[in-house]
C-alpha cells in the first residue's frame, strides 16, 4: 500500500507548538511514494501522522502523557469518551458556549471565558495533578484540561504536574468536530503508538521502502518543549546522525526545521545539510506566522525548510 494524499487533511484536536497543520498542503506533496512503513519521529500533536495512509503509521515521540491519550481516543468507543468528557465538564461547571452562548456566562466572545472557567478550571487541574489511577478517565480529565487551558495547550513542570493556567475557549463546536474527526481516523486506520527517545529507535527495523518524518524541537525558538532543557545542541547533533545512518541504510527522510528565525542561526544545521550532496534543502511559506520565506527583514522571520535526501 502506498502512501495516499487523497483523503481530507483533518487538523489535531491539540494545539500543541510548532504543529504544521497549515503547511500540510506543502510539506505532503514533497514526500515521497514508498510502500513500508510511515515514522512520525516527534509526532506532537500528530497533524502530519493522522494525515498519512500508509500500510503502517508510527506515531512516536517522548511525551507519555501524550500518547497514553492518544491510545485512550484509539481503544474508547467514541460516544463512550464523548459522554466522559462532557460528563466531566459538567462535573466540574465549565462553560458551553456551544449550548448556552456567552452572554449566559456573562462574557463576551472578545474577551473570552477565562473569567467564569478560572475557578472550575483550577479546581479540575488540582484533581488531576492528585489523581493516581492512570485510567482512561484520568487521560479523558486531561483532554478536558488542554480544552479550558491557555491556547489549548499541553505542559508539565518537572514535578510531572500540569501547570497551564485557564484559557478563553471552551468545548465549542469547532473543538468537538476536531476531536471527533481525529478519533475516527486514529480508530479506522493501522496507527501504532509508541514512545522512544530518537537515539534509541531501533533503525534497523525500517528499509528503502520505509520512510522517516521528523519535526524535532528548534534549537533557535523558544517554546514549551525547550522549557527544561529539553533540547539542546549534542541532541541537535544527535539527531543529525541518526538521519545520517538511516541515509546509509538507504530509508528516506524529510526533517522539518527552521535555519534562521528572530536574528538567531542554526549553524549546526546549516553546515549539516551543506556537507552532504544528496540532501536538499526546500523553503516553505511560512504563512502559518503570518510571515513569508520572501521576507526581505530576516530578523523576524523563519526560514521554515524541509530537509530531505531523496530527488
Amino acid at each position: 500500500m502506498q502512501m495516499r494524499l487523497d483523503s481530507e487533511i483533518i487538523p489535531s484536536p491539540l494545539n500543541y507548538i510548532g504543529g504544521k497543520f497549515k503547511l500540510l498542503p506543502q510539506i505532503l506533496p514533497l514526500f515521497p511514494k514508498f510502500s513500508g512503513a510511515f515514522v512520525d519521529l516527534f509526532c506532537g500533536g500528530c497533524n502530519v501522522g493522522i494525515n498519512i495512509t500508509a500500510s503502517k503509521v508510527i506515531l512516536n515521540d517522548t511525551n507519555e502523557n501524550l500518547l497514553y491519550l492518544y491510545n485512550t481516543f484509539r481503544n474508547m468507543e467514541k460516544d463512550v469518551m464523548l459522554e466522559m468528557i462532557e460528563g466531566i465538564i459538567d462535573k466540574y461547571g465549565l462553560s458551553r458556549s456551544d449550548i448556552h452562548g456567552y452572554e449566559y456566562y456573562g462574557c463576551e466572545s472578545s474577551k473570552g471565558l477565562g473569567k467564569y472557567n478560572k475557578e472550575p478550571y483550577l479546581k479540575l487541574r488540582e484533581d488531576f495533578n492528585e489523581h493516581t489511577n492512570l485510567s482512561y478517565y484520568y487521560y479523558a480529565m486531561l483532554y478536558v484540561l488542554i480544552v479550558y487551558s491557555f491556547n489549548n495547550q499541553i505542559r508539565f513542570n518537572s514535578s510531572g504536574k500540569f501547570n497551564l493556567p485557564v484559557g478563553k475557549r471552551d468545548y465549542n463546536t469547532k473543538m468537538q468536530e476536531k476531536l471527533s474527526d481525529f478519533i475516527d481516523r486514529l480508530q479506522e486506520r493501522n496507527f501504532v503508538i509508541t514512545s522512544t527517545d530518537f537515539e534509541k529507535f531501533n533503525l534497523d527495523e525500517y528499509g528503502t521502502n520505509d520512510f522517516i518524518y521528523a519535526d524535532p524541537p528548534y534549537l533557535i525558538t523558544c517554546a514549551t518543549y525547550n522549557e527544561q532543557g529539553g533540547w539542546n545542541e549534542d541532541k541537535e547533533r544527535a539527531l543529525h546522525a541518526f538521519l545520517d545512518k538511516a541515509d546509509k541504510q538507504n530509508i528516506r527522510f524529510a526533517l522539518s526545521n527552521v535555519l534562521r528565525s528572530k536574528g538567531k542561526e542554526n549553524q549546526l544545521l546549516i553546515d549539516w545539510a551543506e556537507k552532504n550532496d544528496k540532501y536538499r534543502v526546500i523553503p516553505l511559506d511560512y504563512s502559518y506566522s503570518n510571515s513569508n520565506y520572501q521576507t526581505k527583514d530576516k530578523t523576524s522571520v523563519s526560514e521554515e525548510v524541509l530537509i530531505v535526501n531523496y530527488e
